[in-house]
């Protein structure tokens, strides 16, 4: 049923709809538009504290949910934000027959609702989540449909089709008790989609009138803004959305899958680079509205990806992203809600900034704007990316955003009016680890504020819990220096946030600094602005920042586990504490006795030691981190509060960093420490064997068949290792061949492919046959050629490119000191059966 026949269906029969204006339209080409035709922009974040587990962490920790949604908000718009979404949790709001439940959740989502308003923030709104409430609990006993019936039978139970028309009909007619409009009258709401996921298994026919009666339900409340549909789960069913009678599809991005349990490590840009739409020419594709609900690099802890991410959505046509999922600031502590995904300022500042420059390309660049392929495209319109450096950035007259430090040069400093970082630049720079913002609010006068640093302590992807501690906030005074002609070297600095009565003046430009908001004011220069006026949509004074968390001394440490002797070794800690740290020792072992080094403080919270070359002989470097405080002394790895002259001292575990002589083999995959770190499509065919060697076991690959990527069109499998934190202390450049340790697993030879991909997304190969009989098998490097990349782990949706195919600017011969990952992998119709002990570098 189109949309046109619906509209005159229940033109009639809905007396609200001539009354309502402002609503954003969808014109002949598939572009959401004001009503004075200016093309919709938005980008911004889910965010889900009235529903679920962030509603419950918030009881269970004694917040008020209405002043963690004041300050996150207040975030959101500090990062230049505009759009939000969510999928609201039905199960929790309404009953089996589809009412509406005026409840606690419902009151605080339209408190929330009326505080983004309050930012001039944009609403997409999903009613219908599916989903129960539990999640990573257990579910709760819910009232609502969903909690019934389920997703599977909410698409296909009558009655639950029933009541979810009834609840629609309801949802979009609640008025908000803090705004006074309902939600399909509101302006700051720009669509509805109509659930989130669904999963259609049915004929065309059934997907076609479930949906068309979804749609009738919402517009039968007399609601012109466009109705969205979810068109990127099941796309057989492609058509049959678009002609049920929405005004377009939603889509969702996952590039590096879900649920590692671990950073990922490597260049995840080749992951990136494209957005394709596999049924990007059907008619109602291309007349239709472009929305994605979702998105997230998951597991993915670095600051560069994201506005890669913006840049394809804009050349796929994409008008709207948000983010999944900004997590409460009195969660990230512990990051409990969906530990694969992290974004907060506060906790998170790099990939926080990130999303900003991101909100950027999404009002800066024209749809369908093609910068070409990586790693061709890493400068585009301003924006400038580099993994690494692990930086983002936008470089404008007006405005230089970056998410790390950063060597690039401003073309007029005269000229900028915002700056928002973290580190240093050749505008600002700053000694603390977390992000500031500078705005110019009239000639002379600039808003300074600055957040606490933000410390991860351990590993943010994994396993958590409330009780388990993951990341810490610590406020301290640190240095920093402005450098901007508007203000000269001898400017004043006033605090203006609450409680914050700092007032000193710069001495060449340089002052000292505590997390604030401050008004920086050129010499002489007069002006009338106070902590309560409004610049753009936040105060001038406002301030949201959680308190110091540490407790104790927590020490983290990066270690390097291999070295070629005639390198130096540089050791870094980071190191945070309750108490005035005193010093940070190394007590390291080469021998009998023990040597002692000092690492120096530095910025960011971090110590730092290099240890010549020549003090390192060849063997194993074993050596404790001492940290002396004020009142205590602490020794790691194992973070006990003693130190090892101390008579009771009973932890001798050590870090271990082995010498070794040049040219000794580097492992690039040892199946034994590697195999909870490959990225791979699960397969049950894929195990791990111990071996009767200690510290030894087998990958085994076994499948009678390959299978068939939903993306690509024939069987083929594929796995890879990123090995590049174990290759620091090594060079890669002299050796000559790649050794397999490892055999077929039945009575045929197995063909491997074994190639070595590059931080530029370069991949050089050769096919390697695998004989019966356990033994090593060999390919020189010279032999390695270009071939072909899997983008690992796999994206979702499934639909997205299996394979990556770089730009023209990428390396065509391989390069030893760019190598960071080795890919496996096999095709054909025969089946996949081999074992790999190793893989090295001889």
């Amino acid at each position: 049923m189109s949309r046109l026949l619906l509209v005159l269906t229940f033109l009639l029969s809905s007396f609200s709809l001539w009354a309502q204006t402002g609503d954003v339209y969808v014109d002949e080409k598939g572009i959401m538009r004001w009503p004075n035709g200016e093309e919709l922009h938005g980008f911004g974040v889910n965010y889900t504290v009235p529903f679920a587990h962030a509603y419950r962490s918030a009881q269970k920790l004694g917040i008020d949910p209405k002043e963690a949604i004041d300050q996150d908000v207040y975030h959101f718009a500090r990062l230049g934000l505009d759009a939000y979404r969510v999928h609201v949790w039905d199960t929790e709001i309404s009953d089996t027959l589809g009412n509406l439940l005026v409840n606690e959740h419902l009151e605080l989502f339209d408190y929330l609702v009326m505080k983004l308003e309050e930012r001039d923030m944009k609403l997409l709104i999903t009613p219908i989540a599916f989903w129960g409430n539990g999640w990573p609990e257990r579910d709760e006993e819910t009232p609502g449909f969903s909690h019934k019936y389920g997703k599977a039978g909410c698409l296909t139970d009558p009655d639950a089709i029933k009541a979810q028309a009834n609840y629609l009909f309801q949802f979009l007619n609640h008025v908000n008790a803090y705004t006074g409009l309902a939600y399909k009258d509101d302006p700051s709401v720009v669509a509805f989609e109509v659930s989130n996921e669904p999963k259609h298994l049915g004929s065309s026919e059934e997907v076609q009138a479930y949906v068309s009666k979804m749609v009738q339900s919402m517009m039968r409340t007399g609601c012109k803004k466009p109705i969205l549909y979810n068109v990127s789960h099941h796309i057989n069913h492609a058509e049959d959305y678009y002609a049920s009678g929405i005004d377009g599809g939603t889509f969702q991005w996952y590039p590096t899958n879900l649920g590692s349990r671990e950073e990922l490590g490597g260049n995840m840009l080749p992951n990136v680079d494209r957005y394709e739409i596999p049924f990007k020419d059907l008619e109602g594709f291309k007349q239709g509205a472009k929305v994605v609900y979702e998105f997230d690099a998951a597991d993915v802890g670095r600051s560069y990806i994201y506005p890669a991410m913006a840049r394809s959505f804009r050349t796929a046509g994409i008008q709207w992203a948000t983010h999944f999922s900004y997590d409460p600031t009195y969660l990230a502590y512990a990051n409990t809600e969906y530990d694969t995904h992290y974004m907060n300022l506060a906790y998170a500042p790099q990939k926080a900034l990130s999303l900003r420059i991101c909100s950027e390309v999404f009002h800066r660049i024209p749809l369908y704007s093609d910068f070409g392929t990586f790693p061709d495209n890493m400068t585009f319109d301003g924006f400038r990316i580099s993994y690494e450096e692990d930086l983002a950035e936008l470089i404008t007259d007006e405005k230089f955003i970056y998410t790390n430090n950063t060597k690039s040069q401003v073309p007029n400093p005269k000229k900028l009016k915002e700056i928002a970082g973290f580190g240093n630049s050749a505008v600002v720079r700053y000694e603390g680890g977390g992000a500031y913002f500078l705005d110019q609010i009239e000639k002379g006068v600039w808003r300074l504020e600055v957040m606490p640093d933000a410390v991860w302590t351990k590993n943010i992807f994994g396993k958590n819990s409330l009780d388990k501690k993951v990341a810490d906030i610590v406020w301290n005074s640190w240095k920093m220096s402005v450098q901007l002609p508007d203000l000269g070297n001898d400017f004043s600095i006033k605090g203006v946030n609450k409680g914050n009565s700092i007032a000193t003046k710069s001495n060449a430009a340089s002052f000292e600094i505590s997390p604030g908001t401050y008004l920086l004011t050129k010499k002489g220069k007069k002006h009338e602005w106070s902590s309560e006026d409004v610049f753009k949509n936040i105060k001038i004074g406002e301030f949201e920042a959680p308190v110091t968390t540490v407790k104790g001394v927590e020490l983290v440490h990066t270690l390097t586990s291999e070295l070629d002797k005639g390198k130096p070794l540089t050791v870094k800690a980071t190191v945070i504490s309750d108490s005035p740290i005193e010093k940070v020792e190394m007590l390291a072992y080469t021998g009998y006795r023990p040597v002692t080094y000092q690492l120096k403080p530095g910025s960011q919270n971090q110590f730092e030691l290099v240890i010549p070359a020549e003090k390192l002989p060849i063997g194993a470097l074993r050596y404790f981190l001492l940290v002396k405080t004020k009142t205590a002394n602490f020794t790691y790895p194992a973070g006990i509060e003693s130190k090892p002259s101390d008579w009771d001292f009973h932890d001798f575990d050590m870090y271990e960093t082995k010498v070794f002589p040049t040219g000794t083999p580097f492992y690039l995959f040892d199946a034994a420490r590697d195999f909870d770190l490959i990225n791979m499509t699960w397969n049950p065919g894929v195990t791990l064997r111990p071996l009767p060697a200690p510290n030894q076991s087998a990958l085994d690959v076994l499948m009678k068949d390959i299978p068939v990527d939903e993306a690509n069109d024939r069987p083929h499998y594929a796995w890879r290792k990123y090995f590049g934190s174990n290759a620091t202390g090594r060079s890669l450049s002299n050796y000559e061949k790649l050794v397999v340790l490892g055999k077929a697993l039945n009575e045929k030879p197995q063909v491997i492919e074994l190639s070595l991909i590059a931080k530029d997304g370069s991949i050089f190969g050769a096919l390697l046959e695998l004989g019966q009989q356990r033994g090593e098998y060999s390919i020189l490097l010279k032999d390695l050629k270009p071939t072909k990349m899997v983008t690992l782990p796999r994206p979702y949706p499934g639909f997205l490119p299996y394979y990556f195919t770089p730009g023209e600017d990428v390396a065509n011969q391989l390069d030893m000191s760019q190598i960071e990952a080795i890919q496996v992998a096999v095709s054909g119709q025969d089946g996949c059966h081999y074992s790999i002990e190793s893989i090295r570098l001889e």
